[in-house]
C-alpha cells in the first residue's frame, strides 16, 4: 500500500528516451535526441546503459544539439578514446580461449566470476563528460549492477546464489518511481537466478560515477568501485523497457540487432546468467510508443567509431581510435547523422532523404 500510494503522488515522466548500449559511438544517440527536439518529442528523462550513459550525461550538461555535437567531436574527448590502454589480459590467444570456454559451456555462472581483475582494457580516471552548467535539463537515470560478493569469492561455486542486484541511478523522483519494481533482468524467462529479483535505487551516487558504473561491462573494464561496494556496467539490462514504462507516460527505445553469437551472448550467459536472445525478443515484443530501427547500426556505421585489432608484435587486443583529429570529427558526424536519421523516421513515420 506504501508503495502505491508514493506512485500516485509522483508522476510519471511525460517522455523517456532509453538509450542503450551503444559501445563507444556516443554521437548516434546525440542525432536521435536531437530529431527528437526537431520533431517535438523532446524528452524529459533519458534512461540510459553502457554508452548510451556518455550521451545522456553530455546532452543533460550541453544547451543544444550543436553544443553537444562540438563537445563529443572536441580534442578532449578524441584524447580519452585514444587513451584507453589494453591490460596483460589483452593477450590475443589467452583472450580469445577463454571467449572459446564460454561459448563451449553451456551451462550458466557456475563460478563467482572474477569482476576484479579479469578485464581487458584500462578505463582513463577522467571521463569525458562536459562540466555542469546548472540549466534545466531533461533527468537523467542510468542502469547498472552491484555485486553482491567480493573479491576473496571469487573462483568458488556460485551455489545457485544471486550474484548482482540490477540498480537504477537517478534523482528522488525516479527513485520514487522505481522503488519495489522488479528487476527486469531477473525474469526467470532468460534468467538462471544469478540477479536478484527487486530493482534497487540509487539516488545518491554521482552522476560521474553512475556513469562510470554503467560503461564498466564485464571483461571490457574493471568492475567501479563506490564507496564500499563494486559494480558492474548497464549490460545486466541493457535494453530496461519495463524500467522504462514504469517511468514514464510515453517511451523511445531502439529496435536492436541481435547479440553476437560468439562473444557477447556467451559472455552474458557465463557471467550473468541471462539468455541475451530470449531477452531480446522479449523486448521486442513489447509496447513502445517509438521504435528506433538501428538493427542495421554495425554495417551502417562500419568503420565510424573504434577499431578492434590484434596487435601480434605486442601481443595485444586493442581498441584503435582514429590517429588523425580531422578523421575522429568526421566519425562523429557520421555517427550523429545516422542517428538523426534513424530518429528522425521513427518519429514522423518517414524517412529522410
Amino acid at each position: 500500500m506504501g508503495i502505491m500510494q508514493g506512485m500516485e503522488k509522483t508522476h510519471q515522466y511525460a517522455r523517456c528516451l532509453v538509450l542503450a548500449g551503444g559501445g563507444f559511438r556516443f554521437g548516434y544517440y546525440l542525432g536521435i535526441h536531437a530529431a527528437a527536439e526537431d520533431t517535438g518529442h523532446a524528452p524529459d528523462l533519458l534512461l540510459a546503459t553502457c554508452g548510451g550513459a556518455v550521451a545522456a550525461a553530455t546532452i543533460a550538461r550541453l544547451p543544444d544539439a550543436a553544443a553537444r555535437k562540438e563537445w563529443l567531436a572536441s580534442r578532449q574527448v578524441h584524447a580519452f578514446l585514444a587513451s584507453l590502454q589494453s591490460t596483460a589480459r589483452a593477450a590475443p590467444l589467452p583472450m580469445l580461449a577463454g571467449a572459446a570456454r564460454r561459448w563451449m559451456r553451456r551451462s550458466s555462472v557456475p563460478l563467482i566470476p572474477d569482476l576484479f581483475d579479469d578485464y581487458l582494457f584500462e578505463l582513463p580516471a577522467g571521463l569525458p563528460l562536459p562540466p555542469a552548467s546548472g540549466q534545466a535539463a531533461p533527468a537523467v537515470a542510468i542502469v547498472g549492477g552491484k555485486l553482491l560478493f567480493n573479491r576473496e569469492e571469487v573462483g568458488q561455486p556460485r551455489g545457485g546464489r544471486a550474484l548482482f542486484a540490477e540498480t537504477v541511478f537517478g534523482d528522488a523522483r525516479v527513485a520514487a518511481l522505481a522503488s519495489g519494481t522488479p528487476a527486469a533482468a531477473a525474469d526467470p524467462r532468460w534468467s538462471d537466478g544469478a540477479i536478484a529479483p527487486v530493482l534497487q535505487v540509487d539516488s545518491a551516487m554521482p552522476l560521474e560515477d553512475a556513469v562510470r558504473t554503467s560503461l564498466s561491462d564485464m571483461f571490457y573494464f574493471r568492475c567501479h568501485q563506490h564507496g564500499a561496494s563494486h559494480y558492474t556496467g548497464g549490460v545486466i539490462d541493457l535494453f530496461p523497457i519495463e524500467l522504462a514504462r514504469r517511468l514514464a507516460a510515453s517511451v523511445a527505445m531502439e529496435r536492436k540487432g541481435r547479440p553476437d553469437p560468439w562473444l557477447v551472448a556467451p559472455a552474458w550467459r557465463a557471467v550473468l546468467g541471462i539468455d541475451g536472445d530470449a531477452r531480446l525478443r522479449a523486448v521486442h515484443g513489447q509496447a513502445a510508443d517509438v521504435w528506433i530501427d538501428t538493427q542495421d547500426m554495425a554495417q551502417a556505421l562500419r568503420g565510424h567509431g573504434l577499431k578492434k585489432r590484434v596487435r601480434w608484435r605486442e601481443n595485444r587486443f586493442r581498441l584503435i581510435a582514429p590517429a588523425s583529429y580531422d578523421d575522429y570529427r568526421a566519425q562523429v558526424e557520421a555517427q550523429w547523422q545516422y542517428g538523426y536519421r534513424k530518429g528522425h523516421a521513427a518519429y514522423t513515420g518517414r524517412q529522410l532523404p
